[in-house]
């Protein structure tokens, strides 16, 4: 077994199988295997859970909730600070996990360990800070106000490519907000879950609190299709595909339960030709290849004036050239592989219809093989980060999809309402950027109106990728319209109540209304 793996206790762990056998199938005879995508080989297996095992975890969250909301907000702050802390203390062997595990570079498996010991940390100040409040009736000697109130069990539904920081996001504010998480992840990625929730529960649990934290690892049809269905669960916090979405918001909507859904997104970048161009360079770059093209906010298509197309493309091009792939736990490296063999499929299948299209092919567009790079990597999904540039009437079909890999498509513009229109012509809306020494094509893409970026992410000389956790995190039209991390995005862990009391003796009916 892999040295992470046995620095965070997941050699001995009950759940886990230290020498798995098998192919890279999804799940078979009551397991999960763990398959490294830089190697293509197995780092271990998990034992999966059932629809038996999903009820009596659901009974345990439901019990936990009833005596965690009863904990003092700034207490149960108290709590998730500790649990922060424990993070910190195990930051590298996470980030590192989540390296091995999921494929993107250790620099961006750290970051994401640090993200959800940010929002820790914000977590700790909102607990003080769960704010109602008071508003003056019409009717004498009576007092209003509104207060804000611990919802229940919370099932948090996690995708591979931040399989730490998305649980991070919503089980440290729902922790605070008085509620419990059951958190079903990524059949991809079940360790980092492992690891990570058993160091939040142990926390908990010293602290005199159990099953505060709990995870359910099966299959959607075992315990995903049950959980969703499930009104023990007055909200379902879900991230992954738009149609793994719509099937969740149909299921708890029918139930009249509550969706914070964050799903697909087809990120765009415009590019003004009075724009810092080294500065925009570098952030489409990274936006376009970091994780490997597997964020959810990865600049997917790029805007170029028509004035400055030509040297952007080839400067692009050459930076491309010099972009490391490998293994993502090595130094140096900048580009890991993509999760699966499908996922390398799903790439080539994305490049070849592309190029029917009248895309042309500027750089990339195959894999990479695996014995030409360091180590022993011969089983690795390795591609080449790819640069398509759509032909001269901007019609691509195959732009307006989402592929989950390092592809950008270019397009060409005259006006920056043109670009805008593109801009905004697709399904998802995400995250936006433009790059600008213009406060009025700035001002012009952020219209208060609307008019501007129809994303719920909008930059300006700032990339599409790496979110900070003070603001909400979400986005709009088939990205779902949930609302992460910061801000004031605690308010989706809770329900509002509104309170009125009568101090008087008399009895008084609002509107004017007399019944005597």
């Amino acid at each position: 077994m892999h040295d992470i793996l046995r620095r965070l206790g997941l050699d001995k762990h009950p759940r886990v199988i230290a020498d798995p056998t098998g192919t890279e199938t999804p799940e078979s005879d009551g397991v999960v295997v763990s398959f490294n995508p830089a190697t293509g080989r197995p780092l271990a297996a998990v034992r999966l859970d059932t629809a038996e095992d999903l009820d009596r975890i659901t009974a345990r969250a439901a019990a936990a909730f009833d005596r965690w909301r009863r904990v003092p907000a700034p207490k149960r702050g108290e709590v998730v600070r500790c649990i922060g802390n424990a993070f910190r203390d195990r930051l590298e062997d996470l980030g590192s996990l989540v390296a091995l595990e999921m494929g993107k570079i250790k620099a961006e498996g750290v970051g994401e360990v640090q993200e959800t010991i940010d929002i820790a940390d914000f977590a700790v100040g909102q607990s003080r800070m769960l704010y109602g409040k008071t508003m003056p009736s019409e009717r004498p000697l009576h007092a209003m106000k509104e207060q804000w109130l611990p919802l229940g069990p919370v099932g948090v539904i996690t995708a591979f490519n931040f399989p730490n920081a998305v649980w991070g996001w919503n089980a440290m504010l729902a922790a605070v907000c008085g509620d419990v998480c059951v958190w079903k992840p990524s059949l991809l990625t079940p360790l980092i879950t492992i690891a990570t929730n058993d160091i939040a529960e142990r926390v908990a649990r010293e602290m005199g609190h159990e099953d505060v934290f709990q995870y359910v690892i099966g299959t959607d049809a075992a315990v995903g299709e049950a959980m969703i269905a499930d009104r023990r669960y007055p909200m379902i916090s879900a991230t992954g595909s738009c149609r793994m979405g719509r099937r969740v918001a149909s299921v708890v909507g029918q139930r009249l339960g509550k969706c914070l859904l964050e799903l697909g997104g087809n990120n765009a970048v415009i590019i003004e030709p009075d724009a810092d161009l080294d500065l925009a360079l570098k952030s489409t770059v990274f936006g376009s290849v970091g994780t490997c093209g597997q964020r959810c906010t990865t600049t997917r298509r790029l805007y170029l004036h028509e004035s400055i197309a030509d040297e952007f493309v080839a400067r692009l091009a050459r930076a491309y050239e010099t972009v490391r792939i490998g293994d993502p736990l090595s130094e140096g490296t900048l580009v890991g592989p993509l999760i699966t063999a499908q996922a390398v499929e799903a790439f080539e299948n994305a490049v070849a219809t592309a190029q029917e299209q009248g895309a042309s092919l500027i750089t990339g567009g195959g894999r990479v093989d695996p014995s030409r790079l360091p180590g022993d990597l011969s089983g690795g999904h390795f591609v080449t980060p790819t640069v398509l540039r759509a032909p001269a009437n901007n019609r691509l079909p195959i732009a307006m999809e989402e592929t989950f890999a390092p592809i950008l498509y270019i397009f060409t513009y005259r006006t920056l309402d043109e670009a805008i229109a593109m801009h905004n012509g697709v399904d998802q809306g995400l995250s936006s950027a433009i790059f600008t020494g213009s406060s009025r094509s700035a001002e012009r893409f952020l219209d208060p109106s609307g008019a501007g970026s129809d994303c719920g992410l909008a930059y300006v000389n700032l990339g599409t990728s790496g979110a900070e956790i003070g603001g909400a995190f979400g986005g709009e039209k088939d990205t779902g319209g949930g609302r992460e991390s910061g801000s004031d995005s605690w308010k989706a862990y809770m329900r509002r109540q509104t309170c009125t009391t009568n101090f008087g003796e008399t009895f008084a009916l609002a509107q004017g209304i007399r019944f005597e």
